[in-house]
């Protein structure tokens, strides 16, 4: 990366943020600004009109991306680099998703061949559980091993033709007593992923799955299978190599529900849905690798993101869906954005000049608009917003819903945007709240692809252009060390602790009787 070029053109970018209009000036000053301000491409509209770029802005985010050297990174990407530069590893979910042709190499070896061999075993499992006598699918799992399929599984309900499908994440007790007590064991298949297998809160909750199959009329023994790497450590759980389907390190958590950790979503939607899944994602990545720079959505996703964040200062960002089904896309969202992109410093080691990730969060619409769009509206903090919206819905009998979800959705931008002046003080607001706004079709396994792509992409651009490395997250670690420690101490041990963790352990212990 040309450092003082990327510093030269960051200046050039915050001095273009501080001089910033009113976005509804823009629009008066440009009748086909919506036009010169949207990108179509993989059946999606993307439209960031509503923003405060202008045409010198947005060139000057472009030529920033440039100077970071994207397009260089993308195909280092793409062919296998070990890019995670702290890990010594390659990033390449995009493989699990290649076309029946595609080569792609790490350390001299084509991984292509051993992935579609895993998706054919996939597909092949997938088929005999839904012909069989399963009717519940369990899928226990955490992080990336629970937030992808979760999401995607709800997000794609109307192609849901196989069992029933559950998902455990929490070391809560509560969360596995209120999934399992009203299944059956004899019929209910258990997934649990974790790579390692040795994941505290999966595999704690994989042995009380365990415990209650067998004492419920179940057989273990032939109702669990594992997403793992860790084949001997699964085999010693009781689970035979033919029901273990791994991944490889270049897969990241997070970016891992195209493989194995989907498995739970093709033994829901089926194998041929779930590879439309898949071709949508493939089609973005192709986008994103061919398109140029002004034209790709991903980047121009990032380009967006970066001035709302680094350069205007708005420190968070909403996800707001108009779609039902996608309500655990938010939460899908922060972990992806913010395990990747929440770090304080540069690839090298050295602090950042300016704030990295921003916080994401969000809700469905119209559910929101009834819960926080008040502060959207009128907060003295302004949030950049993210809306999603299908121009047709699944339930033809229901199309006047539709048409209600969608004009709320398009209302709610243009509000953000224009505000309202002419009112008594309570009820004024001032508008020239940013929004891009992502529209399609409909919400199909393929649609559904596309969009998580495009996200994936859109974290990746905005970690090179802030010169972080997207694809470890080490901040993670300190919790599950201290916890671990913590465990003997809750039981009696003594250690040394802050006074505020040594009341609360008293207190737990006297809780124990």
């Amino acid at each position: 990366m040309r450092a003082a070029q990327v510093a030269a053109e960051w200046a050039r970018v915050f001095t273009l943020g501080k001089a910033r209009g009113k976005i509804a000036d823009l629009f008066e000053a440009d009748a086909e600004r919506a036009e010169r301000f949207s990108r179509r491409a993989c059946g999606m509209l993307y439209d960031f009109s509503k923003t405060a770029l202008t045409e010198e802005s947005f060139a000057a985010l472009l030529e920033l991306a440039e100077a970071a050297e994207v397009p260089a990174a993308r195909e280092a990407m793409m062919r296998g680099d070990k890019i995670n530069t702290s890990e010594g590893r390659a990033v390449l979910h995009t493989a699990l998703r290649a076309g029946p042709d595609a080569v792609i190499e790490v350390d001299g070896q084509d991984v292509m061949p051993e992935v579609r061999a895993t998706l054919g075993r996939m597909a092949a499992f997938a088929r005999e559980v839904r012909a069989g006598a399963i009717t519940d699918v369990v899928n226990i799992g955490i992080g990336g091993s629970d937030l992808g399929p979760a999401m995607a599984a709800l997000a794609l309900a109307p192609y849901s033709d196989g069992p029933r499908l559950h998902f455990v994440s929490n070391i809560d007790g509560a969360h596995i007593h209120d999934v399992l007590k009203g299944l059956n064991a004899a019929s209910t298949l258990v997934l649990v992923a974790s790579k390692t297998f040795t994941t505290i809160e999966t595999m704690t909750n994989a042995e009380t799955a365990r415990r209650w199959m067998a004492e419920h009329g179940g057989e273990p023994a032939a109702q669990f299978a594992a997403i793992s790497s860790a084949e001997q450590r699964a085999a010693a759980f009781g689970i035979p190599a033919e029901r273990v389907f791994g991944f490889e390190d270049w897969v990241g958590g997070r970016y891992s529900v195209w493989g194995p950790i989907g498995l739970s979503l093709m033994l829901a939607i089926g194998p041929e849905d779930f590879a439309a899944f898949l071709a949508g994602a493939a089609e973005m990545d192709s986008h994103f690798a061919q398109a140029p720079l002004a034209q790709n959505l991903p980047v121009i996703h990032a380009l967006v993101g970066l001035w709302h964040h680094q350069v205007c200062g708005h420190k968070t960002r909403a996800v707001l869906p108009y779609d039902q089904r996608l309500a655990r896309l938010p939460a899908y969202l922060q972990q992806l954005e913010m395990e990747s992109n929440g770090k304080r410093v540069s690839k090298t080691g050295e602090a950042l000049a300016f704030g990295s990730g921003p916080i994401v969060w969000g809700e469905p619409g119209t559910n929101g608009q009834h819960a926080f769009y008040q502060l959207l509206h009128q907060g003295t903090q302004i949030v950049p917003a993210e809306f999603l919206v299908a121009m047709q819905g699944h339930e033809p009998e229901l199309a006047h819903h539709h048409a209600l979800l969608v004009a709320n959705c398009l209302a709610q931008s243009q509000a953000m945007m224009l505000g309202r002046d002419h009112a008594e003080l309570p009820r004024v607001f001032e508008g020239n709240r940013p929004s891009v706004t992502m529209a399609y079709e409909r919400l199909t396994p393929k649609m559904l692809g596309r969009i998580i792509a495009l996200y994936e992409h859109r974290v990746f651009v905005e970690g090179v252009i802030l010169g972080i490395n997207s694809f470890d997250q080490f901040g993670v670690e300190l919790g599950k060390e201290l916890a671990t420690a913590l465990q003997p101490v809750l039981a009696g041990a003594e250690a040394d602790l802050d006074s505020s963790t040594a009341q609360l352990v008293a207190l737990y212990r006297a809780h124990q009787g």
